[in-house]
């Protein structure tokens, strides 16, 4: 006989929940639900319930710690292309004024596929009023480096990070989305100080150029800066600081090698006018999922950046003074799995999810 979901994530709970001891705390791995499909991103609604994508293109409702079996319904025709799929959700800044959900996804148009981003207004099990308001052009062929998060900064501009398709030159093309930060208003339009606004022959959303899959993206807590970090290939994953027009050096710099071969990409790790990581992970850690830690659940982790590792299947903790990394502690290494996502809860806990086929929504308690 099957078991119910919340049955298997409760026979599952008593290993789950044992207690870890790390540098600055002893706290438990609570699995809250168990049985999502390659899960990609969460966010927390205003009435306690959390909202989870599924890459396959189901966007899941969890209440009370279990998962309703009803997906929501309204989302437009999602691809699923090899890395490509439903990916990150966000709730609009006024949430609770205008109901207004955003999700980035994979979509075929002219040439292939390519990230998009639409917006609807969340009613009951059903989103309503949708449309897409960013399209990447041009679209490609391949099924790599979709990128791609969602941030509102402090102003109310949306932030969208995307991969270069798996083609590396395509990153320093001014005419090209991929590879860069996308900066936009909340409906779509272009603000009209975009670094790239009145050059010819710029795509107006560029923020920034020279990125390869950027796959974690946050506001820091106290200066509002947006904060990325990005995969690497075959080692020279990076933490950076985004700033208008920077361009960050893929594929000309790189602490990365040739797959398998391991030869030199580009002209080396460093040139003028092109930006040097804030942090670097060689080899690779496989990143994806970042948040600043700010709560009280966990008082000596506030103001740590804690990342998602696939590669690692592990959270990696950041302590940070200023914009320099002092400090590295690696967490839950072969616990869950592959971290997809990582979030600061409305509760001051931590939420992850796992890459999988029957895949964890988890949390971090403090053991008591």
């Amino acid at each position: 006989m099957r078991l119910p979901l919340i049955l298997l994530a409760l026979a599952a709970a008593p290993a789950a929940a044992q207690t870890i001891q790390s540098e600055k705390h002893a706290f438990r791995v609570l699995e809250m639900v168990r049985g999502l499909e390659q899960p990609w991103s969460l966010a927390f609604l205003p009435d306690g319930r959390m909202l989870v994508t599924e890459k396959a293109g189901r966007l899941r409702i969890v209440k009370d710690g279990k998962l309703d079996p009803q997906p929501v319904a309204g989302l437009p025709a999602v691809t699923v292309h090899g890395q490509g799929g439903l990916m990150d959700v966000a709730l609009h800044p006024r949430f609770k004024d205008n109901a207004l959900v955003y999700w980035s996804f994979a979509a075929r148009g002219e040439a292939g596929v390519g990230t998009e981003v639409a917006r609807g207004r969340l009613a009951g099990h059903r989103l309503e009023d949708v449309q897409v308001i960013f399209r990447q052009t041009p679209k490609g062929s391949t099924g790599r480096h979709f990128g791609s998060r969602l941030v509102f900064d402090r102003e109310g501009y949306l932030y969208i990070t995307l991969g270069d398709r798996g083609e590396m030159e395509r990153a320093q093309r001014p005419d090209d989305h991929a590879g860069s930060v996308i900066r936009i208003h909340d409906d779509g339009s272009v603000p009209g100080d975009n670094p790239f606004v009145g050059k010819v022959g710029w795509r107006l959303e560029k923020y920034t150029l020279g990125n390869r899959n950027l796959q974690g993206a946050a506001l820091h807590p106290q200066t509002g800066e947006l904060w990325t970090h990005e995969h690497g290939p075959q080692g020279g994953d990076e933490v950076n600081v985004i700033r208008a027009g920077a361009n960050y050096g893929w594929p000309v710099i790189t602490y990365g090698v040739n797959y398998g071969i391991g030869t030199k990409i580009g002209e080396g790790t460093h040139k003028a006018g092109m930006e040097q990581p804030l942090h670097k992970w060689v080899p690779s850690i496989a990143p994806s999922g970042m948040t600043f830690y700010t709560g009280d659940g966990f008082p000596n982790w506030r103001g740590n950046l804690f990342v998602g590792a696939l590669k690692g299947e592990m959270l990696v903790r950041l302590e940070l003074d200023g914009q320099k990394v002092v400090r590295e502690e690696r967490l839950l290494k072969g616990t869950l799995g592959r971290i997809r996502d990582v979030r600061q809860g409305p509760d001051g806990y931590l939420y992850l999810l796992t890459d999988e086929s029957r895949a964890v929504l988890a949390r971090l308690e403090p053991a008591r």
